[in-house]
């Protein structure tokens, strides 16, 4: 029984998504799937406490924004058993881990309306708010470990050539693989890495992307989309273009290219920065990203030093 109410809510979301924003009488709904109106309304009900946006009126349900829904039918076919869709997790990295080592494929994505525990970089806390996006993208590339950096970086730099194409905004990427908008954190990415031999198992990559929510009275210095373009915006819109990206990027990925083409949209080259690991605190002004993706810095003394990890902060 619990199958089946799972299967008719997702048939009348179905119905309603596919209304595109009009209203849908309950009595078409009763007559679709046989069930009473008053069965509708309580799966209705249901929906709504489960998060979904679902105006219910005399003439029947709508589906308020509809454009941003984010379960996998709503995504080109292509998409579609690659996405994994929950209203509510701990982690969208956490959920990814267990997927990767199943049967998950490559490139799929795990995505959460709400993290109850999301996780930033050296364990910071990630607020996800109702409105963003947050994911984990699911990679099972035939690679060894010590080039699986790069794929960080071909993440945050598809990502950035998409809300760009898009929106027109003046995003850039931040070492290692922040993005920012108008100087403020607008996307932080995180990955990790399992091995099996002496080849790459899966790579897996936290995103939280600041779409229509609101940052700010957890992270001062963060920003959203729709605050600077004052208008909520399409998460599926912003998801599907960055997967296309994403996966042509990928596809035959060079090291020195895609490095080279991050330069071009980073605004860490040139800034003075603090960079924090676990242990040290490096402070200087960034002169350069080699190829191994480790940012250069020079000090007051003119000595450079490489960094290989840690959390950077243009001062």
């Amino acid at each position: 029984m619990v199958n089946e109410n799972i299967n008719i809510k997702e048939k009348i979301l179905r119905q309603l998504y596919g209304a595109k924003g009009e209203i849908v009488s309950g009595i078409n709904l009763s007559e679709v799937f046989h069930i009473s109106r008053t069965a509708i309304w309580k799966h209705i009900t249901s929906l709504k406490k489960s998060g979904f946006d679902i105006e219910s009126g005399p003439k029947g349900y709508v589906l308020l924004n509809h454009n941003d829904l984010l379960l996998p039918f709503c995504f080109s076919e292509k998409f579609q058993n690659r996405i994994f869709h929950f209203q509510k997790l701990e982690s969208t990295m956490d959920k990814a881990k267990i997927l990767a080592k199943s049967s998950a494929p490559h490139l799929s994505v795990v995505i959460a309306e709400d993290q109850s525990s999301g996780r930033g970089r050296m364990n910071r806390k990630w607020f996800s708010s109702k409105g963003g996006l947050w994911f984990t993208i699911i990679l099972k590339p035939e690679t060894p470990p010590p080039v699986s950096y790069i794929y960080n970086f071909a993440a945050s730099l598809s990502l950035a050539k998409s809300l760009k194409h898009l929106f027109d905004v003046d995003v850039h990427v931040k070492w290692p693989n922040d993005l920012l908008l108008n100087g403020k954190k607008l996307t932080g990415l995180l990955s990790e890495m399992a091995t099996r031999g002496d080849m790459v198992e899966y790579i897996n990559i936290g995103i939280g992307i600041n779409v229509n929510n609101n940052p700010q009275q957890y992270e001062p210095k963060a920003i959203a989309l729709k605050d600077v373009l004052h208008k909520n915006v399409s998460r599926k819109l912003i998801l599907e273009t960055f997967l296309d990206d994403f996966e042509t990027c990928i596809q035959n990925i060079d090291c020195k290219e895609t490095i080279e083409q991050w330069k071009e949209m980073t605004s860490t080259i040139g800034s003075n920065v603090r960079i924090e690991t676990l242990k040290e605190v490096f402070e200087g002004r960034a002169v350069d990203v080699d190829e191994s993706g480790a940012l250069i810095i020079e000090d007051k003394t003119g000595e450079t030093q490489k960094i290989i990890y840690g959390d950077c902060f243009h001062t």
